[in-house]
């Protein structure tokens, strides 16, 4: 049995019919979270059976200079789906949203991963310091105007 990725629609309707406000939009492979929700629908999307995103299987980052998408795959293995998760982050001083760890502990290194490395912070992450550079490592190196 092939595992199946679900639409940006699909999810988005399981989304806004329990949180009505945390959908900003969708597109045919992808459900666009507001920021501030997106620790709640994370956790409504492991929790809702007929989702069952127990596994997070990445969390990454993107800069583009204006702003920074925050990507999130999941992975059901009993219901054998998946679906993609963004929120996106406008400014470069200060970029947050909250954590996910309280959802899936799976997202501490990952979490600690786009902080280090983007300089993204995790609102409520038990433990956020850099895990690929050294403590007094000034700045975040894959951001694209690091010098």
């Amino acid at each position: 049995m092939a595992v199946r990725a679900l639409t940006g629609q699909e999810v988005a309707q399981r989304l806004e019919a329990a949180l009505p406000d945390a959908v900003e939009r969708w597109e045919p492979e992808v459900v666009w979270v507001h920021p501030g929700q997106i620790s709640t629908a994370c956790r409504f999307l492991r929790d809702d059976p007929e989702l069952d995103f127990r596994f997070l299987s990445s969390l990454s980052a993107v800069d583009f200079i204006g702003h920074f998408d925050l990507v999130y795959h999941l992975t059901s293995l009993g219901r054998r789906h998946t679906a993609v998760v963004k929120a996106r982050l406008y400014g470069r001083d200060t970029p947050s949203l909250p954590s996910v760890y309280p959802v899936w502990q799976g997202a501490d290194f990952q979490e600690r991963e786009v902080w280090d490395l983007m300089g993204v912070r995790f609102e409520g992450h038990p433990n956020l310091k850099r895990i690929m550079l050294w403590e007094g490592f000034e700045g975040h190196p894959l951001r694209k105007d690091f010098l």
